[in-house]
């Protein structure tokens, strides 16, 4: 089995002198020590851990008495009357706009079953420092549409930002001015941004890999753009032709030209995690790459899991590394569902504070570069995940799901959405009964 089929941990990373950084996002929790980190770590408050790593648990009774809920889950099993109102209230509610609803019990039976614990006192612990409200990228336009086969129509592309805006997103990333011979997907990039530059409160931007494709891009209307380095050396030169420092020179003549026409721009680096050549990726060459772009004045750093290798064991420390040499509001997170770890890493980027999510409708994308690399994240998914822990995204599932029907249906193929795929079955079944 080769390094990129196993789940990548700590113990494949070098060690980290952060323990007092995770206390950002693990308040209360018992720490670690930093040469201890790993995947089975238990930070649960009040439990001491072992050096095996593993929490000292007595008994059942014990743990029953410091985790509640799983008594109450045990109880909930037994109860048939409960689990009967349950299903017959999902029957009857199948609307789009009311269906996550029917999975919430009234407070009253949870306080019941579990010694007068306060059930939201100890959700807010749980998701304690998540911010309120989460900026989505959608990435689908370009990421997601980039390493498909066959040439999706510039209409239909269109059609796609046009019904991605009307969701509520505020970001959507358009095309990319890369050479027609490296990407023959997004060839029409000028046409594509020539429909939808007018769109009012949308930001487009679209990636420039040179001074080239910066000055195609101003040429047809862009008002904001991103450049694509990457923490791999060997990443580097089979997706741009050059090395990291080659790479980081070109953009910073970008960044240069970018300032002078008053153009913001982002900066992403790839391979955040791991490399399908060079295996698992050190933190502190991602966090290099980082500092770089952010030097440049990049206004946000989107870190990428190229190729979907990431488990929160493994983000946890390249984030910690690079948010001690940038701002964690500037950072947003960009992750690949290869291993269909995405929603984890995402909620653990949460707690650390992270506040902006890369995210592709339907799950469109992958990477031509990084062979078995899956799409990207499902923006359905990352926005009923929101809905469900309370965090504000302003953005319309209903409306998105359409968007991403739309695209699906096009290219020929089911929606990598679960959560479409999951809606769309409950409302068809809905219209049988």
């Amino acid at each position: 089995m080769s390094s990129l089929e196993e789940p990548l941990g700590f113990d494949k990373l070098p060690s980290m002198s952060t323990s007092d950084r995770i206390q950002r996002f693990s308040s209360g929790a018992c720490r670690p020590r930093v040469d201890d980190l790993g995947m089975g770590n238990c930070w649960i408050e009040g439990r001491s851990c072992s050096t095996s790593n593993s929490c000292n648990e007595d008994d059942e009774e014990d743990t029953e008495e410091t985790f509640p809920w799983k008594r109450h889950t045990r109880d909930m099993s037994r109860g048939d009357s409960l689990s009967k109102r349950t299903m017959a209230k999902g029957r009857n509610s199948m609307k789009l706009a009311k269906f996550e609803d029917s999975f919430y019990f009234p407070d009253s039976q949870y306080n019941s079953k579990c010694n007068n614990i306060d059930i939201q006192d100890m959700t807010s612990k749980f998701l304690k420092g998540i911010p309120k409200f989460v900026k989505i990228v959608e990435v689908g336009p370009r990421d997601g549409l980039q390493n498909e086969k066959n040439i999706v129509p510039t209409a239909v592309k269109i059609e796609l930002i046009h019904r991605l805006a009307s969701t509520g997103l505020s970001v959507i990333e358009a095309t990319s001015f890369v050479s027609p011979k490296w990407v023959p997907q997004l060839a029409d990039a000028k046409d594509v941004m020539k429909e939808v530059r007018k769109l009012e409160g949308i930001r487009l931007p679209v990636l420039t890999p040179n001074l080239k494709g910066f000055e195609a891009a101003i040429a047809a209307g862009a008002r904001e753009i991103a450049v694509f380095a990457s923490a791999s050396e060997s990443f580097s030169k089979s997706n741009i032709n050059c090395s990291i420092e080659e790479s980081l020179i070109r953009y910073r003549a970008v960044a240069r030209a970018a300032k002078e026409h008053s153009i913001p721009v982002r900066g992403y680096v790839s391979c955040v995690v791991g490399c399908p050549v060079e295996g698992p990726i050190a933190p502190s060459k991602v966090a290099y790459v980082a500092k770089e772009l952010h030097d440049m004045e990049c206004f946000e750093i989107s870190l990428g899991d190229t190729i979907g290798v990431g488990t929160p064991g493994t983000v946890i420390p390249m984030l910690l590394a690079v948010m001690a040499v940038v701002p964690t509001e500037k950072l947003a997170v960009h992750f690949h569902d290869t291993y269909g770890q995405s929603l984890s890493n995402i909620l653990v980027s949460l707690q650390m504070g992270i506040s902006t999510v890369d995210s592709s409708v339907s799950g469109l994308g992958g990477c031509p570069y990084a062979k078995g690399a899956s799409g990207n994240v499902a923006t359905e998914d990352v926005v009923y995940m929101m809905n469900g822990i309370g965090v504000k995204t302003n953005v319309d599932l209903g409306r998105l799901m359409q968007a991403g029907d739309f695209i699906s249906k096009h290219l020929g193929r089911p929606s990598g959405s679960k959560t479409a795929i999951a809606l769309n079955r409950v409302t068809a079944d809905a219209s049988k009964i």
